[in-house]
């Protein structure tokens, strides 16, 4: 793939009524190099295109524009999410990382457990690392035998290797938002 330039050069140069003389002289180069890079004809070295851009007053960040890759990105609507429902829980996946299979892809879901109803295990962990912020509710979250009480507001961070389980105490739906990292296959291990 070749980069080319040379035309927005030019026009920014004749905006500017400047002649390819003018820029040459400025910038130190000849005449016949503004003629050619203009053209695209030839890339300039990186110091006399960083100059000629600071002649002409370009941002460099125009000048490069059409260059810009496109990145991925993983959008989910809201009447699209994943759901499933297991016991008293309901799981609504909201987004995970488009490259899924690294040391820093995420997941991230909404979830509501029922009066009583428990997330997670007391018997066995999993690789990563998790955080939630309770929405609505409270609970009780264990991880390695201790026990902490959430209210809505509060936030945990920890490493998921250890058991866990969040178990609604309170007398109304518990909401929560739940980030997971690396990414679980979401259907199959919640």
């Amino acid at each position: 793939m070749k980069y080319t330039f040379g035309d927005k050069l030019r026009a920014v140069r004749e905006k500017k009524k400047m002649t390819m003389k003018d820029v040459a002289e400025k910038a130190g180069v000849s005449e016949s190099l503004i003629s050619q890079i203009e053209t695209n004809k030839v890339s300039p070295a990186i110091e006399t295109l960083l100059t000629i851009s600071e002649i002409l007053d370009i941002d460099l960040e125009y000048l490069f524009s059409d260059l810009k890759k496109t990145r991925k990105v993983n959008l989910v609507r809201f009447d699209m999410r994943n759901k499933i429902i297991l016991q008293n829980v309901t799981y609504e996946q909201l987004v995970k990382t488009v490259e899924e299979k690294n040391e820093h892809g995420i997941e991230a879901y909404y979830m509501t457990i029922e009066k009583g109803g428990k997330s997670g295990s007391d018997e066995y962990g999993h690789k990563g690392k998790e955080l939630g912020v309770i929405i609505s509710g409270s609970g009780d979250f264990t991880i390695g035998g201790q026990t902490m009480h959430l209210n809505e507001g509060d936030s945990i961070s920890f490493d998921s290797d250890v058991p866990h389980s969040l178990v609604n105490s309170g007398n109304k739906d518990l909401k929560a938002f739940w980030v997971i990292t690396p990414p679980k296959t979401f259907m199959n291990t919640i």
